[in-house]
């Protein structure tokens, strides 16, 4: 009864509880072919809906989720990995194109899907695959137990924990036990040229060395041993879960009583480098950056007005506020938005000024937290936070084009890097903001739903008047939260509700917190279909050939496990504009049972059409024959599903006829069982 009694007492108005039908539901159909087109069926099923006074909030939000849905790659028999970019670089883990730097984002964003596939099959691989190889830092397994919280299954929160352990332990490596601190070079915090490696360098360069005991790794390690002690407790093992929550309030000791700079009122590195000219071990860095918001993120700090006014420097133009975003470093640091490093003429990234989506994403949900949770939040406010929010939604838009990239100018808001690799790049979060900040579900453990919308009020310019969210996973549930100020939207009265199941169970008429009983239910098995075309490594079974355009790497395109439609990243096969007759064929290497495929084309309305005719063939008895000949052509920039009584063959292929003068562009062949 605590959630009923706290809003009575905090003088909530709770009308008609379970008794007024729920407002009218959002279109979803309608909503995902208009955001989403051909490819609608794949977010449909999926994805919660959400909608708000905001247009251009609601593009960006399903925008994020096109990032989400073109970053799964599917491995075949090991399920899906998430990426974090599109276009392979020469840092991730081969063959995968795998990084474990952006895992907390990708579970963070994934564990809101009602298909808990993706996000499952990414931590097994993580942790059962050796995906979490310890390239970069990361709070992958906070990530995990945060994926707990919504989904509330407890089997699949444990299910890893001796790797995690294992882990956690092999960090010891980066463990000062003089000072009780972990240390990191910044390159390998994933964020090289910051103010301890630059000045490690007098000056001169930045991108390696600089090692320093950070407000992130402490923050990442001080949250990974709190999550580690409550899988621990859940999984039984007393031992386990004392000596991680032993080490958990060591680290927040230690980062408060040394990383705590009270001449700069922020948290700050220490330089960690012994045998260095330029800097001395244990001396505070010199100027704030945007990483020590961190310790907030992960709840580390303690509700106290000493730490509160750190925030005053986020949105100090003087200092860390810059007129499009948050940069990374203040701009008096000596060496603010100097360029160091060129790739050709192209700027590379650098963390000394510029705004970067990964760190934003950071410091809004340590702002959220401190709006959620503490009574002393310096000079940032809810209306503060929707600034911010909209602020960075903004750095999406490239003009009227949604596309997000790796860093922007602090001051124009303009993309610095701009690569190829760039685009849709998908190191940060936004959905799991707008579900945790913006509408307020605040995750638990325990059987209570609590939504706390951080919106100001109706007086402030960043105020909403009414949003809704539905399709909502957790603990086995699907619920909606509605807002509606004057109830002149949904017109079924004014205020903030919770549905559970289709079912209104809270209301009240006024913001704040909302909270209700959910007893959590058995979740639905995991259905993992397996694509058996897939293939990661060139020259090897399965294997793609081609009627035209046969280069190895245009033909692997197609059975690479990578499914997107972004015109400014070509991806999958492309054929020849001539002759109209062309095949794409896969060669599984020996005889298989197989009977379904996904065919994903390509069109631009420009060059790339989908084929006018098309049929699926197989290799019997020594000649190509028709498997399945369907009328028109198949669908463009979305999934085509073919149907046929499974057959055992090594080699099926796709037969088709091209548009006169347009080229054919296969974005990926997957082949199933059934």
């Amino acid at each position: 009864m605590r959630a009923i009694g706290m809003m009575m007492l905090a003088g909530a108005a709770l009308t008609g509880i379970g008794a007024a039908p729920p407002p009218p539901a959002m279109d979803t159909a309608a909503i995902a072919a208009a955001r989403f087109g051909n490819d609608a069926p794949w977010y449909e099923d999926r994805i919660p809906f959400f909608e708000s006074a905001d247009p251009r909030i609601d593009a960006v939000y399903y925008y994020r989720w096109q990032i989400f849905r073109g970053h799964q790659r599917d491995l075949g028999a090991e399920g899906y990995i998430t990426t974090e970019f599109f276009d392979d670089v020469d840092w991730q883990r081969q063959p995968y194109a795998s990084l474990n730097d952006a895992s907390g984002f990708h579970i963070g964003e994934g564990r809101w899907l009602r298909d808990r596939r993706f996000t499952d099959d990414y931590i097994n691989f993580m942790y059962r695959s050796g995906g979490n190889d310890r390239h970069f830092t990361d709070h992958m397994a906070d990530s995990v137990w945060g994926r707990y919280l919504v989904d509330g299954d407890r089997q699949d929160a444990i299910e890893h924990l001796p790797v995690m352990n294992h882990i956690y332990r092999l960090w010891d490596d980066h463990f000062d036990f003089d000072k009780g601190l972990y240390f990191v070079e910044p390159l390998l915090d994933a964020t090289e040229y910051t103010v301890s490696s630059i000045d490690a360098s007098g000056g001169k360069d930045g991108f390696r060395g600089g090692d320093a005991f950070r407000p992130s790794v402490n923050s990442y390690m001080f949250a990974n041993a709190r999550a580690l002690s409550q899988m621990a407790a859940m999984a039984g093992d007393k031992a386990m879960a004392a000596d991680y929550t032993a080490r958990a309030d060591a680290l927040q000791r230690r980062v408060l009583d040394a990383l705590w700079s009270d001449k700069l009122t922020h948290f700050i590195d220490r330089h960690q480098s012994r045998k260095n000219e330029f800097v001395n071990y244990w001396d505070p860095i010199r100027n704030r950056e945007l990483v020590g918001y961190l310790p907030w993120m992960f709840g580390l700090v303690p509700d106290d007005p000493k730490y509160a006014q750190a925030w005053a420097h986020l949105i100090d133009p003087a200092s860390l506020a810059g007129k499009a975003g948050m940069r990374t470093v203040e701009a008096g640091y000596e060496y603010y938005m100097r360029q160091y490093r060129f790739l050709g003429n192209a700027p590379e990234c650098q963390w000394n000024g510029p705004i970067w989506p990964y760190q934003t994403t950071q410091v809004l949900h340590g702002m959220a937290n401190l709006l959620n949770d503490r009574s002393a939040h310096g000079p940032v406010t809810r209306s503060t936070y929707m600034r911010l929010l909209r602020q960075y939604a903004a750095l999406h838009y490239q003009g009227d084009r949604l596309d997000l990239e790796e860093d922007y100018h602090s001051e124009t808001g303009k993309p610095i890097v701009g690569l190829d690799r760039s685009h849709h790049y998908f190191h940060s979060g936004f959905n799991d903001l707008i579900l945790t900040g913006l509408v307020g579900i605040r995750p638990r453990a325990d059987d209570v739903l609590e939504v706390n919308p951080l919106l100001p009020a109706m007086n402030d310019a960043q105020a909403l008047a009414w949003f809704r969210v539905q399709d909502v996973p957790y603990h086995g549930h699907r619920i909606a939260v509605t807002w509606d100020a004057d109830g002149s939207h949904y017109r079924r009265g004014k205020g903030l509700s919770i549905e559970v199941d289709g079912k209104e169970v809270a209301r009240r008429d006024t913001l704040g917190r909302l909270e209700t009983q959910v007893a959590r239910v058995a979740i639905a098995p995991i259905v993992r279909p397996i694509n058996k075309a897939v293939q990661l490594v060139r020259g090897q079974y399965p294997m793609g050939s081609a009627s035209s355009n046969a280069d190895t790497e245009n033909v692997h395109d197609a059975i690479d496990g990578r499914t997107w439609f972004f015109p400014e990243l070509p991806n999958g096969w492309s054929s020849a504009a001539a002759p109209a007759q062309q095949w794409y064929a896969i060669d599984l290497g020996r005889p298989q049972a197989i009977g379904r495929a996904e065919l994903a084309f390509f069109a631009d309305g420009k060059g790339f059409a989908v084929p006018a005719r098309y049929r699926m063939q197989a290799w019997v008895d020594g000649a190509w024959r028709d498997i399945a000949t369907p009328k028109g052509s198949p669908v463009a920039n979305g999934v085509t599903d073919m149907r046929w009584p499974a057959l055992r063959t090594a080699r099926i292929r796709i037969a088709f006829t091209q548009h006169p003068g347009k080229a054919v562009r296969l974005a990926e062949f997957k082949l199933f069982q059934d």
